[in-house]
Parts: C-alpha cells; sequence; structure tokens
C-alpha cells in the first residue's frame, strides 16, 4: 500500500505561483513513477508532468517553460512548481504514484487561477 497526501493548491492571479507538494508513505520502495495530473470537472484527468525512478521528466505541452516536477527522496515527496499561471491551469491536481501492479491517487488539491 501507498499513501500520498497533497498540497499547496490555492487561489492565486494570472502569472502567479504556486508550489504542490506529494508526500508518499507506505511501500515506498515499490513505486516506480510519480506523477501530477489534472481534472476539470466533466473531463479526462491528464497527465501534466511526471518522473521515474531513474529521474527521467515528462510535461505536457501546455506546460513545459512554465512547471518544474522534482522530488525529495530524503523526506518521500515530489514537488510541482508551477509559475506564470494562467486562468487555463485551473483544476484539480492529484498525485499518482505507479508500482509494478497499481495506481496510488492522492485526495487532490485546488488549483484556481483568477484575477
Amino acid at each position: 500500500q501507498v499513501q500520498l497526501v497533497e498540497s499547496g493548491g490555492g487561489l492565486v492571479e494570472p502569472g502567479g505561483s504556486l508550489r504542490l507538494s506529494c508526500v508518499a508513505s507506505g511501500s515506498i520502495f515499490s513505486i516506480n513513477f510519480m506523477g501530477w495530473y489534472r481534472q476539470v470537472a466533466g473531463k479526462q484527468s491528464d497527465l501534466v508532468a511526471g518522473i521515474t525512478n531513474s529521474g527521467r521528466v515528462n510535461y505536457a505541452d501546455s506546460v513545459k517553460g512554465r512547471f518544474t516536477i522534482s522530488r525529495d527522496n530524503g523526506k518521500n515527496t515530489v514537488y510541482l512548481q508551477m509559475n506564470s499561471l494562467k486562468p487555463e491551469d485551473t483544476a484539480v491536481y492529484y498525485c499518482r504514484a505507479t508500482t509494478t501492479r497499481q495506481h496510488y491517487w492522492g485526495q487532490g488539491t485546488q488549483v484556481t487561477v483568477s484575477s
């Protein structure tokens, strides 16, 4: 079992920044991949950024150059630094951890970008 807890969401004006955190606990050794997804009500949840155990990162085209995913292994935490935020970034952001067998999801944190 893996447990994930996200934090850091909130309301920010366009052009502002937020940093999301996802703390993993449980069978951390089994995690192969961690990523951030976002979902608008009624729409598909899409990958925003991901990082593998080897350190490879991937970003959605819409966030490249603005968002940065990173991890702190000592704290069992993955971060998403979100800069130059746009209204279209508004969504619920979910942390996901993937093992060889299962996916685990956090509870989600709301990000709202509005003036």
